[in-house]
């Protein structure tokens, strides 16, 4: 009866003091809080009080705490394992919440159940732990790269294609240097796969194994082991991740190791750079970080952290190669690979940017990616530049032989043709060197109205204007000034072509199109004049004695004989010169055949019967009109022949 009492006096004064703590407002919002927490355990504090038993022997704890002990070897967990866990959780956070001002008595019971509870708990955490580990490398779905390449070829632009197919297809792709050195490079250009815009999909761990985990991490962060539980995560995750990297070819390499990859091998390994970095972006972080939002919905913060520790180290791998690419030797071959290396890294920023707002550390992932993305471009408009100014200087000194198109006409012209595909990119780019681009093109005679033309039109002018001129150089190094002509208008023309078959011809505009046009003509007119003016020469009436009736013969026998060695001697030589237009190889052959057939006619006409009624008029008189008609169509072929000593073809 005495310890009834004297439990009474004991509550009394517990009463006593929670009313004057209430009175107290820095105190009332902690004592309502415990009040609403406590709820009916209230009465368990009045019954211990009292002398009955403690918390410690409540048999849900006594019952879970026993489950807990004994199920350490158990190969699964059982729903009364997960019960028995909640229970614990539950008893912790009651005991965390319980009265700081309980008697001494009270805080002993308490410290030891709290003792037994957190023993339990980690002894559960412990074996969560190893379930989450389990569960996550168990359910891992293996990333498929044939249904991933697939997908990025998707949106592959069928105009790209097309030009992948002809880019250098006429068996002069060559580099600069080997313009000079006479070595012929046979490489082809494909350009990387286009992005396209949708997302790729990816389910990167089992769906009904995500609810498991999720029940895991919802116990492990309320008991207060979300470390232990991002450390698992991010630990699988992250191998995950670089196990994706490798199967999509993506080498961890450093920056002087690629700086030392051969071009070939460099190539091969932009391109893989350039789909991973869109399955990377547009579909594993992406989906890496819908699991995480699965998996810790209850924690924003949890969440942003392990997302960030897992993948910041994929998007460093991916920056290091950009970086080493970016800095690396410049050459003409890289531009294209590096503009798609840029054109891939601008269009997946936005979405790393979305991935990675929320953290300090996530931004500084995208203020590298910015670098990166600025070094590209900047390394792209550097071999641009520096392709300008090697086609101004390329200085092979061996003529092409029988003037055909120089293999730097062909490099150039199907080098700027693909230039178009990027002309926004660098317009872009090329804001920085505007000005510079003004003072070269105000050299241009042609005065396109070139302050009406965007920055790429511009530089690709001069450049054609760098190329133009060095082909008149190159020609000079003909001794014949008709086949300087000749090889001129092939150049001419292939750039021509090359204009109207392709968007340059929007950039450069039909203007452009009919000077170049003019110049044609202008070579060809050049051209005539060079090779058939002492042929026609031949054909004059001065010197022959004026009239038919008192006509030397010996001049008419050495006016034969001239023109017939004349054009023998034209026929050896330029039916081995080379026209490869057939249009123009046909519009030259009808222009010396109105020149020089009606002029032999007539002079035959006039003159030939001096000579037919004599001996050996047949060593004279050797062609017919109709022969020599016949003859011009060998012209131009590439392939020489001769007529020297030939009798006439017909009578």
């Amino acid at each position: 009866m005495a310890a009834t009492v004297e439990g009474e006096d004991k509550v009394l004064a517990t009463a006593q003091r929670i009313v004057q703590s209430l009175n107290n407002t820095s105190d009332a919002d902690d004592m309502l809080l415990i009040l609403s927490a406590f709820d009916n355990r209230l009465s368990n504090l009045s019954s211990f009080v009292s002398g009955e038993d403690p918390p410690s022997d409540d048999p849900r704890f006594e019952a879970a705490e026993k489950i807990i002990l004994n199920g350490v070897n158990s190969s699964s967990i059982s729903e009364d394992y997960w019960n028995a866990i909640d229970e614990i959780i539950e008893l912790t956070e009651e005991l965390n919440l319980n009265n700081r001002e309980a008697e001494t008595r009270v805080g002993d019971v308490k410290d030891d159940v709290m003792d037994r509870a957190e023993n339990a708990l980690q002894l559960a955490m412990t074996r969560l732990e190893d379930e989450f580990r389990h569960i996550l490398i168990g359910n891992t779905v293996p990333l498929d790269p044939d249904r991933l390449h697939r997908s990025s070829l998707s949106s592959f632009s069928a105009a790209m294609a097309v030009a992948a197919t002809e880019l250098f297809n006429d068996d002069a792709s060559v580099n600069l240097d080997d313009v000079s050195s006479g070595g012929y490079s046979q490489r082809r250009y494909s350009r990387g796969v286009s992005l396209g815009g949708d997302d790729i999909s990816l389910d990167l761990v089992h769906p009904d194994a995500v609810i498991d985990l999720k029940e895991i991490a919802d116990r492990m962060i309320r008991s207060g082991y979300e470390k232990e539980c991002c450390q698992v995560y991010c630990t699988v995750r992250r191998d995950v991740l670089d196990e994706c990297l490798t199967i999509l070819g993506v080498e961890v390499l450093s920056i002087e190791e690629v700086q030392r990859i051969e071009w070939p091998l460099l190539d091969e390994k932009m391109k893989k750079w350039i789909q991973a970095v869109k399955v990377v972006v547009r579909g594993l972080l992406s989906s890496e970080k819908r699991l995480c939002e699965q998996i810790f919905s209850e924690s924003d913060l949890i969440k942003e952290v392990c997302f960030l520790e897992t993948s910041k180290g994929c998007v460093m791998q991916l920056l290091s190669f950009g970086e080493a690419v970016a800095i690396g030797r410049r050459s003409s071959e890289k531009l294209f690979r590096v503009l798609d290396m840029y054109e891939t890294l601008a269009v997946v920023l936005p979405d790393l940017q979305a991935l990675f707002m929320d953290e300090e550390a996530g931004e500084m992932v995208c203020i590298d990616t910015k670098g990166v993305l600025d070094g590209l471009g900047y390394a792209a408009i550097g071999i641009f530049v520096e392709f300008e100014n090697a086609v101004k200087g390329e200085a092979s000194k061996k003529p092409i032989p029988n003037g055909e198109i120089h293999p730097l006409s062909r490099y150039v012209m199907n080098y700027v043709k693909l230039l178009v595909d990027y002309t926004d990119t660098l317009n872009a780019l090329l804001e920085n060197v505007e000005e510079k681009s003004r003072e070269t093109l105000s050299e241009n005679k042609d005065n396109l109205e070139v302050d009406n033309m965007s920055l790429v039109a511009r530089r690709l002018l001069a450049l054609i204007k760098s190329l133009e001129s060095n082909l008149e150089e190159k020609s000079r190094m003909y001794d014949d000034n008709a086949l300087q002509n000749i090889f001129l208008m092939n150049n001419i023309l292939y750039i021509v072509q090359k204009v109207k078959d392709s968007q340059l011809r929007n950039l450069l505009g039909d203007n452009w199109i009919r000077k170049r046009g003019g110049q044609i003509r202008q070579y060809s007119t050049y051209y005539l004049r060079a090779t058939w003016s002492k042929v026609l020469s031949c054909l004059k009436d001065e010197g022959t004695g004026g009239s038919s009736s008192n006509v030397s013969k010996v001049v008419l026998k050495e006016r034969f004989k001239n023109f017939n060695a004349c054009f023998e001697d034209i026929y050896r030589i330029q039916t081995g010169w080379k026209v490869p237009d057939p249009q123009l190889r046909e519009e030259l052959r009808i222009s010396i055949s109105e020149k020089v057939i009606p002029a032999y006619r007539s002079f035959l006409g006039r003159f030939g019967n001096h000579l037919e009624s004599g001996r050996n008029a047949g060593k004279y008189i050797k062609y017919t009109g109709e022969d020599l008609e016949n003859y011009l169509l060998d012209l131009f072929e590439g392939t020489p022949l001769i007529l020297h000593n030939m009798r006439r073809k017909s009578t």
